[in-house]
């Protein structure tokens, strides 16, 4: 920076009062360097034509800027490089989408079955699919009769005058459960050929001693009362004699179409039926 030293006090009092001549001259951007020399060349121009005596000397010193003064502040708006100090490199450019973009319509509406469910045709399969396990697992457990048994020998006389039939039927049940069998109650069914269709309940074991006497017929190849309240541990098997009644004669039940006994046990839904 140039520094301007005045020796005399005229020089000095007059730049007192008039400090506004060394900015007479205005420099158009004005660098540090310029702005120096400037202001130098203001100053002895301005000595000269106020002190035109050889005492007035104006000693001139130029020093660097870091001993004297402070540091300028850089300008506010630096020039911006310039092209051949920094090749500009080309702006990337997007990449293109590898798959189109897929049609969306604002107007759809997302919380209908069309939307939500899936298509007909697989909900009719696993429906189907179902439908088939069920009636598998319902075949295999469906109600089974507890026991099973045979009809061995039948035996009937007619009462006179009665229009009466009694018949002695020997039967043999076996219990085929896992469980004990409780026989509930016994009848006897009969079908004749001319399409009647006749039910009675077996008789009580106590009247089997007064039926034999008077039918002595009924008691050939007869066994012990079958009654209700028997009890079957499971696997066993009872051979035992129902008395039961029809309203027909002798001759229509040999010509019969068909005899059943129906044994109903405890707790279950199906009965043992004897044919």
């Amino acid at each position: 920076m140039l520094t301007v030293h005045v020796t005399l006090d005229k020089v000095t009092k007059v730049m007192m009062e008039q400090p506004l001549l060394l900015s007479i001259w205005p420099l158009p951007n004005p660098s540090p360097v310029s702005t120096i020399v400037s202001e130098n060349a203001l100053s002895r121009h301005y000595l000269r034509s106020h002190c035109p005596s050889p005492p007035c000397t104006v000693p001139t010193t130029i020093k660097p800027m870091s001993e004297t003064d402070p540091a300028r502040p850089a300008p506010a708006n630096p020039a911006p490089p310039s092209d051949s100090a920094t090749p500009s490199s080309p702006l990337p450019t997007p990449a293109s989408p590898s798959a189109p973009l897929t049609d969306f319509n604002i107007g759809d509406e997302f919380g209908t079955a069309q939307r939500n469910l899936p298509p007909a045709r697989i909900v009719l399969i696993c429906i189907a699919a179902v439908a088939i396990v069920i009636a598998i697992i319902a075949f295999h457990q469906r109600p089974r009769p507890q026991g099973s048994g045979s009809i061995d020998f039948v035996s009937a006389a007619e009462v006179p005058g009665q229009n009466l039939l009694l018949v002695a039927i020997t039967l043999t049940l076996r219990n085929t459960a896992d469980k004990p069998l409780w026989v509930h109650t016994l009848k006897s069914q009969l079908s004749t050929a001319d399409g009647h269709d006749y039910e009675d309940e077996a008789a009580s074991a106590v009247d089997f001693d007064r039926y034999f006497q008077a039918f002595p017929v009924l008691k050939e190849n007869s066994s012990p009362p079958l009654s209700p309240e028997t009890k079957l541990l499971p696997g066993a098997a009872k051979r035992g004699t129902i008395i039961v009644s029809f309203p027909v004669t002798k001759e229509v039940f040999d010509h019969r179409k068909s005899l059943a006994i129906t044994i109903q046990p405890y707790d279950q839904p199906l009965p043992i039926v004897l044919k």
